[in-house]
């Protein structure tokens, strides 16, 4: 089995790892830098647990290998910053307040993706969020309240009161 020096860039910091040439990034993610926040879900791509930013973009982390992800910037939910003295980040403070998240399995995964939609195009209509959403799995919540809190996050953000990052 091949292994490889790879460099990753994860939520700001820079780390050298020496990964299998199979091992995805999940893999690398939870098991080996110990990051519970991105979850072992379907091993699939389906559920949308797992899911991560890569240069921004969101991406099942079950399904990249890590020496793909090698040099490029990579966030996971404890990478997203916040400016509020509780150090959460404006959707984390609207999915609590809303009751978007009950059990927070998909949590981060579903807040990772909105908030790249919210970069992309914050005038993302209901039906738009639910498109985005669709990759990610809920079990508990029925998505309504989820759906309330992005449309929620997009709208502050399209009126100023909040930074998309």
């Amino acid at each position: 089995m091949s292994t490889f020096e790879v460099d990753l860039h994860v939520n700001g910091s820079r780390r050298q790892l020496d990964v299998k040439a199979e091992e995805t990034l999940l893999d690398v993610l939870h098991d080996r830098m110990g990051m519970s926040d991105v979850r072992y879900g379907c091993g699939e791509g389906v559920c949308g647990t797992c899911t991560v930013l890569i240069d921004g973009d969101p991406v099942s982390a079950c399904l990249l290998l890590a020496v793909q992800a090698a040099g490029r910037e990579i966030t996971t939910l404890r990478g997203l910053e916040g400016s509020a003295p509780d150090g959460l980040h404006p959707l984390q403070r609207t999915m609590l307040q809303l009751g978007g998240s009950q059990c927070g399995f998909c949590t981060p995964g579903v807040i990772l993706t909105a908030v790249s939609l919210g970069r992309r195009n914050p005038t993302a209509t209901r039906d738009e969020i639910r498109h985005e959403l669709v990759g990610n799995l809920c079990r508990c919540t029925g998505y309504t309240k989820i759906i309330d809190a992005i449309e929620t996050y997009l709208g502050e953000l399209g009126t100023g009161t909040i930074d998309a990052h």
